[in-house]
């Protein structure tokens, strides 16, 4: 899980969350497009505009629409893998970045289910704002990840809310 065979500029996030729950729910609930609204910042105000509801397979295209930092995006993603209760993939087909693969993973652990989330990512060229561009785009996916790691937490009831 690194880099290779990927084009230069293609970046790695690498996340994982335990969870005190079984693979079977946790996976259930991820396997719900819809609760993808449920675990992302209300400030990127995420929209699923596909009619649900959402058959999750390979192959399914999933319509978003988000605002980052204000400006209206469309969003559009294929479900590549589909493999329950262990591991999805989605690729960006159409968003902000040149290139987004998101590999969710799900393990079985002694205490419960460990949930791996990694994500191959490409900016658009932006010549020499790259490198503070890409600083901030860094910055901002971590947030949303850590974001994610509590809401999952919450909508799972393994936290309550604060």
């Amino acid at each position: 899980h690194d880099l290779a065979g990927f084009p230069p500029g293609t970046r790695l996030l690498e996340r994982e969350l335990f969870l005190p729950a079984q693979r079977s729910v946790v996976f259930e609930f991820f396997s719900h497009a819809e609760n993808l609204g449920r675990i992302t910042p209300p400030d990127l105000e995420f929209e699923i505009t596909t009619p649900g509801p959402i058959r999750m397979e390979v192959g399914a295209l999933i319509d978003y629409r988000i605002r980052l930092h204000g400006v209206p995006m469309r969003w559009k993603t294929r479900i590549l893998e589909w493999v329950p209760p262990h591991r999805f993939v989605d690729l960006q087909l159409h968003g902000p970045y040149r290139f987004w693969l998101h590999e969710h993973e799900f393990r079985e652990t002694r205490t419960g289910t460990a949930v791996t989330d990694r994500v191959w990512y490409r900016l658009p060229a932006l010549g020499p704002l790259a490198r503070p561009v890409g600083a901030l785009v860094r910055r901002q996916l971590e947030a949303i990840f850590d974001f994610r790691a509590a809401a999952v937490r919450r909508a799972l009831a393994i936290e309550p809310m604060p």
